[in-house]
């Protein structure tokens, strides 16, 4: 579903009669099948933000290939991109994202509002989608009127909205206790056992990274371990 081939990215740094590349990503190539659960670990600054931010095509890679769901994202541009994202991606984040001054029910209409649904067929979707995280009654409440339990399903439910076949994660339990922690995570078990969602998810947290089928682990830019394979019930 997502290949990666020979990715590589620097940032440039300081003025231009002085600038400096850093290296981030160093010759990365990876497969991500369908229906898996992947986790991406590593310390800060080993470059796994970024490498989710160039699948996702908030970056463009200074060198390599990504495909994903056989099409060569790498070479598409800012609005192709956006269209993809909105058709195939969910994205859940550590500080939730949400949009303060909209409801819980907003925040989740917003893509499907982006999209082009009518108000009707919307109204259906996020009533479905909010009861289904658990938030049925919580349709106009403000992020901060929730926890941060029920502001990270606020935006599960904005990832499922459009029915992604992959949702990427990024830090996603960086924010929770460790009972919502285990709460999100047997959610996540639950979405890909029975709808064959592909996660991605980062973290530096290993007890996180047990809900992977299969983690690969970067030290600066490099990975170290390619895939130690953990016992979960798909």
């Amino acid at each position: 579903m997502i290949k990666v081939k020979g990715l590589s990215h620097h940032f440039v740094v300081g003025k231009k009669h002085k600038e400096q590349r850093v290296p981030v990503l160093k010759d990365i190539s990876m497969s991500i099948f369908e229906g898996e659960i992947v986790a991406i670990v590593g310390k800060s600054g080993s470059g796994k933000s970024t490498l989710l931010n160039l699948i996702s095509g908030f970056m463009k890679p200074t060198e390599g290939m990504i495909e994903i769901n056989g099409q060569k994202v790498s070479a598409f541009s800012e609005a192709e991109w956006a269209d993809f994202r909105l058709k195939h991606i969910g994205f859940i984040f550590q500080s939730f994202q949400l949009i303060p001054s909209m409801t819980a029910y907003s925040n989740v209409e917003l893509a499907l509002k982006i999209k082009g649904t009518s108000i009707d067929k919307r109204r259906k979707l996020v009533l479905e989608v909010l009861a289904r995280v658990g938030l049925k009654g919580f349709e106009d409440f403000y992020p901060n009127e929730l926890s941060g339990g029920q502001q990270q399903r606020v935006g599960i439910a904005r990832a499922l909205i459009t029915k992604p076949k992959i949702i990427l994660a990024d830090e996603p339990t960086g924010s929770l206790d460790s009972e919502t922690e285990q709460e999100f995570l047997e959610f996540i078990r639950e979405l890909n056992r029975n709808e064959g969602i592909t996660f991605v998810i980062i973290t530096h947290d290993m007890d996180v990274a047990k809900v992977a089928h299969r983690k690969v682990e970067l030290m600066e830019g490099s990975f170290i371990e390619r895939g130690e394979i953990y016992e979960v019930h798909r």
